[in-house]
């Protein structure tokens, strides 16, 4: 469940009033997501989803997150836009959080991605990338390659309780990684965090992105390596050269990657799956048994891991390497 802090009636009322959305008529706590508070609202206005920001999120980084929202919808992406105020910033505090209202976005997401729907993810990435070129704010990955030795240390001796070795293992995953990390690839704004349940469709198209919580500035191929990872391996743990052939070839279709970007393509997807593997470690590990978070199997990743590095090139991916 991600609903961390509950919102009584008027004061939620009294918070509306900010807005020209007229009287609440309901609202519910929406079950999906990790890191923030959500609620899908109705009001005589229209339906909304009301975002309270826990913890876990610095609220240094909202108005990067809010005006990248303002600046992609400006853009014609499709995202949940902010709501003004009548007076004030969009941000405004509620039961004791920071909170925004956003537009609802109609669609819902795929739980089996087809490549069809992984082909417009990646047109849809590519414009995003695109899109975002000219946003004045900045933000660095607090999650990058120079993050994962510490949340590594931080699980300790109790990665080798999920599997035999594993601490080993990642270790000399993590020197390879660091010693081969690319520093000149065509940076910009990246989603970081485009797994399907960030992804709308509706009657077949594509119809909006969402989350953009852990978006930030890093290598823009590295975003295409985590939709990889999230978007083109089967139940089973088997990687579908389809999906992601159509996903490479759909974000190619917007924007072209350069030879670099698809030489280091299968080592960002290495240092992706880390990345994933060693939050959801983390996570394991640390949260509270009695906790209202479903924690994510980090077996899954290091699936995924040992998947990728054995990937010698794009071909690998379902994708003819140019002469």
């Amino acid at each position: 469940m991600a609903v961390y802090t509950e919102v009584g009636e008027a004061e939620l009322s009294a918070f509306l009033a900010r807005y020209d959305v007229g009287r609440l008529l309901s609202y519910k706590g929406i079950a999906e997501g990790v890191e923030n508070s959500n609620f899908l609202l109705r009001s005589e206005g229209g339906t909304f989803i009301l975002t309270l920001y826990e913890k876990r999120v610095n609220r240094a980084d909202l108005p990067f997150f809010v005006g990248l929202m303002e600046h992609l919808a400006g853009k014609g992406l499709s995202c949940p836009l902010p709501v003004q105020p009548r007076e004030g910033d969009a941000l405004g505090e509620l039961a004791g959080r920071p909170a925004a209202l956003f537009t609802f976005l109609e669609g819902m997401w795929s739980r089996r991605p087809t490549a069809d729907q992984c082909g417009a993810l990646g047109k849809a990435l590519a414009g995003m990338h695109l899109a975002a070129s000219d946003f004045a704010l900045r933000r660095e990955n607090s999650l990058s390659v120079g993050a994962w030795r510490p949340l590594l240390d931080a699980c300790g001796v109790d990665a080798d309780r999920v599997e035999e070795g594993l601490r080993a293992e990642i270790e000399a995953e993590l020197s390879e990684l660091e010693e081969a990390w690319p520093k000149d690839l065509p940076s910009g704004v990246i989603h970081a965090d485009l797994f399907p349940d960030n992804v709308f469709f509706l009657q077949g198209e594509l119809s909006g992105l969402i989350d953009f919580y852990f978006a930030c500035n890093d290598i823009l191929a590295y975003d295409l390596a985590i939709c990889l990872c999230a978007w083109c391996f089967e139940l089973d743990g088997a990687f579908n050269v389809t999906k992601g052939r159509a996903l490479i070839e759909g974000y190619e279709s917007v924007r072209p990657l350069s030879e670099a970007e698809r030489t280091a393509l299968p080592l960002l997807a290495r240092g992706a799956s880390v990345r994933f593997l060693l939050t959801r470690l983390f996570d394991w590990i640390n949260t509270p048994a009695d906790s209202f978070v479903t924690k994510k199997d980090p077996k899954e990743y290091l699936r995924k891991s040992r998947f990728h590095r054995q990937v010698q090139s794009l071909a690998d991916y379902g994708v003819s390497t140019k002469a």
